[in-house]
């Protein structure tokens, strides 16, 4: 008896980044990833409970899919959130059922989202030099910084030390921490150091730091999880879409 072999059909997915971000020698630099069609196998990993527990189901089944050969932790955020809706698109199609309150009429009904239509942040990419990193400056000290676009790697970094402050002080970490692993440099010093005291010390102004968030969201490379929705009594909404496990596994009852 012949041995059978099964092809699962895979996709090519192009990054918001556009592989701009990463190195040349990272395989990310191409800016697209082969993707399979979601299979039996990771719907159990997206049901599995210990997963789900540790909140690993999502992240667990999007390595699974991935079929180029890459670094997970090194994907930036926005262009892993793009992977997730189009993982999403290739296993269930373009439409999600999503339960939504009218604020109207204060009932839940269902809505349609069709995100093939959550379009990429149009970005200038042209203000990063050496890869992943950017330049601002202060508006109200002047000081002039750099910062990079936070990867996987750099958000599991934080949430490590998120928790040790926590458990340390009993406190929360708040929007300092963040900029302390995302700023680069001060006035052209790279140390890290130096970056931890500029905020540490008070140097940070709320009139340099809200800009400069502001300013750090607006050029990340990313997927737009907005869409406008037409509710039954006519109402046009714009929403935010929800990335849950439930986004993944239609009517799991997760």
């Amino acid at each position: 008896m012949s041995e059978q072999k099964f092809t699962v059909p895979t996709e090519m997915i192009d990054l918001p980044s556009k592989g701009l971000l990463y190195p040349k020698e990272n395989s990310l630099s191409a800016g697209v990833i082969e993707m399979k069609y979601m299979t039996a196998k990771e719907e159990d990993i997206l049901t599995n409970v210990n997963l789900l527990r540790q909140g690993l189901a999502i992240e667990k089944m999007l390595k699974s899919v991935i079929k180029s050969d890459i670094k997970y932790e090194d994907l930036i955020l926005g262009d892993r959130n793009a992977l997730l809706v189009s993982a999403r698109i290739l296993a269930y199609g373009k439409d999600y059922n999503l339960k939504y309150l009218n604020p109207n009429t204060g009932e839940e009904e269902t809505i349609v989202v069709d995100l093939q239509k959550l379009g990429y942040k149009k970005v200038d990419l042209s203000i990063f030099k050496n890869n992943n990193e950017a330049s601002y400056e202060l508006p109200f000290t002047k000081n002039e910084v750099t910062f990079k676009i936070l990867t996987i790697e750099d958000d599991k970094r934080i949430d490590e030390e998120a928790k040790g402050i926590k458990k340390s002080l009993g406190q929360d970490a708040g929007i300092s921490l963040k900029l302390k692993h995302q700023l680069t440099s001060v006035n052209g010093d790279r140390s890290t150091k130096t970056i931890r005291d500029f905020i540490d010390s008070g140097a940070l102004l709320s009139r340099d730091s809200n800009p400069l968030r502001q300013y750090i969201t607006s050029v990340t490379p990313d997927i737009e999880m907005k869409t406008t929705v037409t509710l039954s009594d006519g109402t046009e909404m714009e929403i935010d879409v929800p990335m849950t496990a439930e986004f993944f596994f239609p009517g799991s009852g997760i």
